[in-house]
C-alpha cells in the first residue's frame, strides 16, 4: 500500500503598495524635479548664473525626498514625528490627568488621546444580545466590537487549518462589498492568568465531606496552575463611516449595524473563530480600563464572577494618570511600548507563521498584537492590479542581469495576483502593531528582546513606534481605530507623495 504525500499549501504574495513618482522621490519630488528642469532650461537662455540660482534650492528641496531610512520614511517624514513631538511636550499634552482630582470637567475617567471625544451607545442584535457601538463624531465613524474563541491548531488536521485559512480570506474578501466598511481590525490579547476563573469555578464545588487530602490535592491544583498558564481573547473591530448619502440619525446606525452581525458572526464561525458573539458596552470598557491598569485584572474577573457584571462605564475607562515618553507610555500601574511593522515575511510562509507571535511572552504583564486590514472596492482593487501588472512588466523588460531576475520574479507575482482578482478574490491592505505591557520601566529593555526574538521567528520586521507611543498604544486596543482615518492629512494624499 502507498500513500501520495500531501503538500502543504504556502502563502504570500503580499507587495508593497507602488508609489507615483520616479524611485524614491513620489508624486510630488517628481513633479518638482521636472517642473525645476523646466525652469532651468528656460533661465538658462538668460545666463548659466540663473539656470544654477534655479537648480539649487531644487536639489536641496529633493535631496531629502530622497534620502530614505531603513523602513522607507524620508527626512521630512522623520522631521515632521520629530517636531511633532517637540510641540506636544511642550504644550504639556504629553501627560494625562484624570478623576476628582484633576481639571476635567466631571471628574471622571475619560480615555484620553484619540478616544477623549468617543461615545458610546448600545443595539441589540437579530437574537436581542446587546452590543456596544463607538461613535467618533469627528470623523462620523461607529465601530461594532466582536469577540471569539478560536479553535487553535493543536490536534487538528492540517486539512482543516488549511480550511480555515481559505474561509478567512474568504470573509476578508467579503468585508470589500461592506457598504461604509472603512477597516478591520484584529487584535490578539494575551496575559498571563490570574487564576480568579479557575478559583471560582473549583472551590465552590468542592464537598465539606471530602476526604483531606482531595481537598489539598484541588486546593494546590487552584494555587499553582495559574503559574504556568495564560489567557487568551480575540477580538474583531469592524469600523463603518459615511456612505455617500444623507446624513443618518445614530440609532438608525446602530440598528443597521445589528442586521449586518448575524452575516458576520456566521462568516467568522465558518474561519475556525470558534464560539463568536458581539462585545456588549460593559465588556468593552473593561477590555479598554484593564489595558490602562492591568492590576486590577483579578478584581474585574471577581466582579464578574459573583456579579456577571462590573459596572464599569465607558466614561470610567481610562486611566489616572498617563504620561507619554519617547520610547515609552507610563499608564497607572503598567508601562507599555509598541512596535510597528516595517517589512511582511519575505517569500512564501505556512499558515502558523504568526503563531509564535500571539502566544503569550513570558515576563510580561500583558501581550496586544493588532492585525489592521483596510478592504479595497472590487473597482480599485482592479485598476490597482492593472497598474502593477503593467508596471511589472515594464521593470521586467528594462533591467538585466540579478536586477532582471528579481524584476521577473516581481512580474510573476504581478500575474499572480491579477490572475487571482479576476477570478473573484479581494484585495486588503494590511500591517500590524504589537504593545508589550510591563510592571516598570526597568523591564522594558527585556522586553525588546523577547519582541525581537518573535520577530525573528515570524520573519517580519518592526520599529518602535517612539515619539507617538500613546497614539500607537490606543490603536491596539480594540476599539476599532484605524490609523489612515486619524490623519491631519488625507492617506489619498499621503500615498500620492
Amino acid at each position: 500500500m502507498s500513500t501520495a504525500a500531501m503538500t502543504r499549501p504556502t502563502y504570500g504574495n503580499w507587495r508593497r503598495p507602488r508609489r507615483p513618482g520616479l524611485g524614491p522621490l513620489g508624486l510630488l519630488g517628481t513633479v518638482v524635479a521636472f517642473g525645476g528642469l523646466l525652469v532651468a532650461l528656460l533661465a538658462s537662455l538668460v545666463s548659466l548664473t540663473a539656470a544654477i540660482v534655479v537648480l539649487v534650492p531644487v536639489s536641496l528641496f529633493l535631496a531629502p525626498l530622497a534620502l530614505r531610512t531603513v523602513d522607507g520614511r524620508n527626512v521630512y517624514q522623520v522631521l515632521a514625528i520629530r517636531v511633532g513631538w517637540a510641540r506636544r511636550k511642550s504644550a504639556g499634552s504629553h501627560t494625562y490627568l484624570s478623576g476628582p482630582l484633576s481639571k476635567r470637567p466631571g471628574g471622571r475617567y475619560q480615555p484620553p488621546g484619540l478616544l477623549a471625544r468617543t461615545r458610546m451607545h448600545e443595539g441589540r442584535d437579530a437574537y436581542n444580545r446587546s452590543f456596544g457601538v463607538l461613535h467618533h463624531p469627528g470623523r462620523g465613524l461607529y465601530t461594532v466590537v466582536l469577540a471569539c474563541e478560536p479553535d487553535g491548531g493543536s490536534l487538528v488536521d492540517p486539512s482543516q487549518v488549511d480550511i480555515w485559512v481559505a474561509s478567512w480570506g474568504d470573509w476578508l474578501a467579503r468585508l470589500s462589498h461592506e457598504p461604509g466598511l472603512r477597516g478591520a481590525q484584529v487584535v490578539v490579547e494575551t496575559a498571563p492568568d490570574t487564576g480568579t476563573r479557575l478559583a471560582a469555578e473549583v472551590l465552590p464545588r468542592i464537598s465539606p465531606d471530602a476526604p483531606a487530602a482531595a481537598r489539598a490535592v484541588m486546593e494546590e491544583v487552584v494555587e499553582r496552575y495559574p503559574s504556568a498558564s495564560s489567557e487568551m481573547h480575540t477580538y474583531i473591530a469592524l469600523t463603518y463611516g459615511p456612505t455617500g448619502g444623507p446624513k443618518r440619525a445614530t440609532d438608525d446606525i446602530v440598528t443597521d449595524l445589528s442586521m449586518r452581525l448575524p452575516g458576520l458572526l456566521s462568516g467568522l464561525v465558518a474561519a475556525g473563530g470558534g464560539s463568536a458573539y458581539p462585545l456588549p458596552a460593559d465588556r468593552l470598557a473593561e477590555i479598554v480600563r484593564v489595558a490602562y491598569d492591568p492590576a486590577i485584572a483579578p478584581d474585574v474577573l471577581s466582579a464578574r464572577a459573583e456579579h456577571a457584571t462590573t459596572g464599569v462605564e465607558w466614561g470610567d475607562a481610562g486611566p489616572a494618570a498617563a504620561v507619554e515618553t519617547v520610547t515609552s507610555y507610563k499608564h497607572d500601574s503598567g508601562v507599555s511600548r509598541t512596535w510597528m511593522l516595517t517589512l511582511a515575511p519575505r517569500g512564501t510562509v505556512r499558515s502558523s507563521v504568526l503563531r509564535g507571535l500571539l502566544e503569550p511572552a513570558p515576563g510580561t504583564r500583558r501581550k496586544r498584537v493588532s492585525l489592521i486590514y483596510r478592504p479595497i472596492d472590487p473597482a480599485t482593487s482592479a485598476r490597482i492590479v492593472e497598474s502593477d501588472r503593467r508596471t511589472a512588466h515594464f521593470m521586467a523588460g528594462s533591467k538585466r542581469g540579478l536586477v532582471q531576475a528579481r524584476a521577473s520574479s516581481e512580474m510573476q507575482a504581478a500575474e499572480q495576483t491579477a490572475a487571482e482578482e479576476a477570478a473573484g478574490a479581494g484585495l486588503v491592505e494590511f500591517s500590524l502593531m504589537m504593545t508589550v505591557t510591563v510592571d516598570d520601566e526597568e523591564q522594558l529593555q527585556d522586553a525588546g528582546i523577547t519582541v525581537r526574538n518573535l520577530q525573528a521567528s515570524s520573519r517580519i520586521l518592526m520599529r518602535p513606534a517612539d515619539r507617538m507611543q500613546a497614539a500607537a498604544f490606543t490603536c491596539t486596543l480594540p476599539v476599532g481605530l484605524l490609523p489612515w482615518e486619524h490623519t491631519l492629512v488625507p492617506y489619498q494624499i499621503r500615498e500620492a507623495l
